[in-house]
């Protein structure tokens, strides 16, 4: 089976250090937490549809959020190639829906399968391609009236967020990648 390179890009917002993708996505959650960069996102996602500017005193936050989220992407469909030397805790038994986010019980209980699913649907070119529409969008004056699907790659990127925290509580140990 022939190696699968993908430079995550890290270096601006992780330093030189280079990263595995498990060791990428816990740099990456240790900058902001699951709901920080959630809650981000859906602004980013807001403002691409508006006539408005997100952050217009310092728009060099949303160039960096757009690095680390490409750089968590990357990492995301290394993940998902790599599925199988990847091990898991069982999922907690609790009675709250509110701990599932935005996974279905299935994907809860395996978190592998939102990144699996994701890239069946979408390739890793199309979510960049996204990202880099709604940042862009969201960084003018003008809003975004293309016909492009963008909610439902919105929503994947959502459910990568949410199972990627999965995966960091309940790892069991890291293998090489």
């Amino acid at each position: 089976m022939k190696k699968t390179i993908i430079d995550f890009e890290s270096q601006f917002w992780a330093g030189y250090r280079k990263y595995n993708c498990l060791q990428l996505i816990d740099e990456f959650f240790k900058i902001d937490n699951v709901s920080a960069v959630k809650n981000y996102l859906f602004l980013v996602m807001d403002y691409s549809g508006k006539n408005k500017v997100l952050m217009v005193e310092d728009p060099s936050v949303i160039f960096y959020f757009y690095l680390s989220l490409r750089s968590f992407l990357r990492a995301s469909y290394l993940l998902q190639l790599k599925k199988k030397k990847l091990k898991l805790n069982e999922a907690p038994e609790s009675g709250s829906y509110l701990l599932l986010g935005v996974l279905s019980d299935e994907e809860y209980n395996n978190p592998l399968l939102v990144f699996q699913k994701a890239f069946k649907e979408f390739t890793l070119n199309e979510f960049e391609n996204f990202l880099t529409t709604i940042i862009y969008f969201s960084m003018g004056a003008y809003s975004d009236d293309s016909q492009e699907n963008m909610v439902t790659p919105f929503i994947h990127i959502l459910k990568m967020l949410d199972a990627a925290q999965m995966i960091r509580e309940r790892r069991i140990e890291e293998t090489k990648y």
